[in-house]
C-alpha cells in the first residue's frame, strides 16, 4: 500500500488502519527478503560450494518447501496475534482520496422503482442521496473532419470564383489530421508502439477500416 504523506486523511481510525496495514506489510516483505536471501546462499552454495557441500536439486527444493513452511506458520502466528489483540475484528477502511476535480464527470442516476411507501403507502419524498466516483475512461474514437469551403460568384458580371484557400496538410495528398500525425508519432516514439501494432489497433475500432485491417 502506498501512502501520500501529502495527502493523508484527518480521520484518526482510517490513520490507524493505515499504520496498521503498513506494519502487516512491512512484516511480510521482511519475511519475503529472509526467503529470498536464504535462497540466494543456497544457489551460491550449490554453485560455487565445495563438492561435499554441494545441494542436489532434491535437497534445495526441500530446503524451499520448509523454508516456506516456516514463513507460512510465522505468518499465521502474526494473523492469530493480532485477532487476540482486536485489531482484525472489524475489515480496514480503504482510504482511496479523491478523484482529480478537474475531470470532466457525468452522472448516472439510479432511482427506485416505486415512489410509494413500502409500510403505508403514502408518498415518497427525498432525504438525501447517496453519491459514489469510479474512474472511467473514454476509448478512442476515429471521426471525419470534414472542411467546407463555399464557392462564391458574381450575377453582375460572372467574370470569377471566390474561394477560401485550402488549408495545409501536414502530408500532401493525405488523408490523416494533425491530430492523427501527433498522436502516431506520440505513440511510436513515446509509447514505444511499432506503426503495424497501431494499424491493428486501429482496425479494432471498425468505424474506418470494417475489417481491411491496413491504412492505405
Amino acid at each position: 500500500m502506498e501512502i501520500d504523506l501529502d495527502r493523508l486523511p484527518d480521520d484518526p481510525a482510517i490513520l490507524q488502519h493505515m499504520l496498521r496495514d503498513a506494519v502487516h506489510q512491512h512484516g511480510a516483505l521482511h519475511a519475503e527478503n529472509d526467503k529470498l536471501r536464504l535462497l540466494i546462499q543456497h544457489l551460491l552454495r550449490q554453485q560455487f560450494g565445495r563438492r561435499s557441500e554441494q545441494l542436489s536439486p532434491d535437497q534445495l527444493q526441500l530446503r524451499l518447501e520448509d523454508l516456506e513452511q516456516t514463513v507460512a506458520e510465522n505468518q499465521a502466528g502474526q494473523d492469530a496475534a493480532a485477532v487476540r489483540q482486536g485489531r482484525r475484528q472489524a475489515p480496514p477502511r480503504r482510504n482511496h482520496g479523491a478523484l482529480p476535480e478537474h475531470l470532466p464527470r457525468y452522472e448516472v442516476l439510479l432511482d427506485v422503482a416505486c415512489q410509494d411507501c413500502p409500510c403505508c403507502g403514502g408518498a415518497l419524498h427525498v432525504i438525501g442521496e447517496l453519491r459514489t466516483e469510479q474512474l472511467d475512461i473514454v476509448p478512442a474514437q476515429l471521426r471525419v473532419r470534414v472542411t467546407r469551403r463555399p464557392r462564391y460568384a458574381c450575377r453582375a458580371c460572372e467574370g470569377c470564383v471566390v474561394v477560401a484557400p485550402a488549408p495545409e496538410r501536414p502530408i500532401d495528398g493525405g488523408m490523416a489530421t494533425e491530430a492523427l500525425v501527433a498522436h502516431v508519432v506520440v505513440s511510436k516514439f513515446c509509447d514505444s508502439l511499432p506503426l503495424y501494432r497501431q494499424a491493428q489497433m486501429l482496425a479494432q475500432l471498425r468505424e474506418f477500416f470494417d475489417g481491411r485491417g491496413d491504412a492505405a
